[in-house]
């Protein structure tokens, strides 16, 4: 049942990414993942090489995950090792993609009330939700 659930989850996850890469991010030069935590670097490692080349940088709320100023792909061919800036969401520019595991509705919720508040405006970004 487990690998059943967790081949079912990755399915959904590959095609949402491969809609998101045709239909978005084919015509956008270039974004930013709000989300320098799991799903976040999930995004970023599921995207072509093209399109992980757009990605300017990752936003957080997170100190700790700012602090560390970059993420390091480690598990790229590619050398040296692509590094994409780990920014305060208050200095990252759109469009964002917005990279988010639904917990619960309470904390989405949150979430999208959080993002409201910014000082962006956020009409030109996708939420992604992984469930």
């Amino acid at each position: 049942m487990t690998t059943f659930l967790f081949c079912f989850r990755e399915t959904i996850w590959k095609l949402r990414v491969d809609f998101l890469q045709e239909r978005v991010l084919s015509r956008w030069e270039n974004f930013t993942i709000w989300n320098a935590g799991k799903q976040g670097r999930k995004l970023y490692r599921s995207l072509s090489p093209t399109n992980q080349r757009k990605v300017k940088a990752f936003c957080d709320v997170d100190e700790n995950k700012i602090q560390k100023s970059f993420y390091t792909y480690e598990e790229s061919e590619q050398r040296p090792k692509p590094k994409v800036p780990i920014l305060h969401y208050k200095e990252a520019k759109g469009p964002f993609i917005i990279c988010v595991k639904l917990v619960s509705r309470d904390r989405l919720i949150f979430d999208r009330g959080m993002l409201l508040q910014t000082s962006h405006a956020l009409n030109d970004g996708i939420l992604l939700e992984e469930v």
